[in-house]
């Protein structure tokens, strides 16, 4: 059932995270109906847009990556965008304690991995790496990912709106320092000699 929440989220949030909440489906479940397949999507066109695609910048000459390269730098992509979303779940359901979540059952993940729903499925874009473009599109994706955010958590948690709105924003906040985090980490990855390699 996971993919089927996917288009409701796109046209009628309001209402799909209410179905989301009634579902029995577990962490397990929903790694294997929903994210190990939409976080490919971002991985998988990544890996064709830097190998047969390229970019350029000005009017020099079109960049791509040797295939080796692309493989390990969207394998990477697609395992840190996995673990994220356990990540920033776990983190979820810790911060439910300070907001007097009632609710038992962990919440976190499912939360996390329906929000990045509109970043995995806009994540296509890479397949034609320029950088405007991907620019404008992944902001479209990340806004409507906050939206869902802000408008799904009080409904799955069954929390006062106000309260799910300060809920929201720490949740907003801890992804923000994991996304910087992520960007120094690959520094570090970099530095160790998995980094771009160019078609010469």
């Amino acid at each position: 059932m996971s993919l089927g929440h996917t288009l409701g989220l796109l046209t009628h949030p309001d209402r799909e995270w209410e179905a989301i909440r009634n579902d029995t489906e577990t962490v397990s479940m929903l790694y294997l109906g929903h994210i190990l397949l939409l976080a490919l999507i971002p991985a998988v066109a990544g890996f064709y847009g830097t190998t047969q695609v390229g970019w350029q910048v000005g009017d020099g000459q079109v960049i791509r990556l040797t295939q080796t390269s692309a493989l390990q730098l969207c394998a990477l992509l697609y395992v840190a965008m996995l673990g994220g979303i356990y990540l920033l779940g776990r983190f979820i359901d810790f911060f439910a304690l300070t907001y007097e979540v009632k609710d038992d059952k962990p919440r976190g993940v499912i939360l996390a991995a329906y929000t990045a729903t509109p970043v995995f499925l806009l994540g296509v874009i890479a397949i034609y790496p320029n950088v405007w473009i991907n620019m404008m599109v992944g902001l479209v994706a990340v806004t409507y990912s906050v939206y869902l955010l802000y408008e799904g958590l009080p409904i799955l948690m069954k929390i006062p709106p106000e309260r799910g709105f300060m809920f929201a924003s720490s949740v907003l906040t801890v992804g923000l320092v994991m996304f910087v985090g992520l960007l120094a980490m690959s520094v570090v990855v970099w530095s160790m000699g998995i980094g771009p390699v160019y078609v010469s």
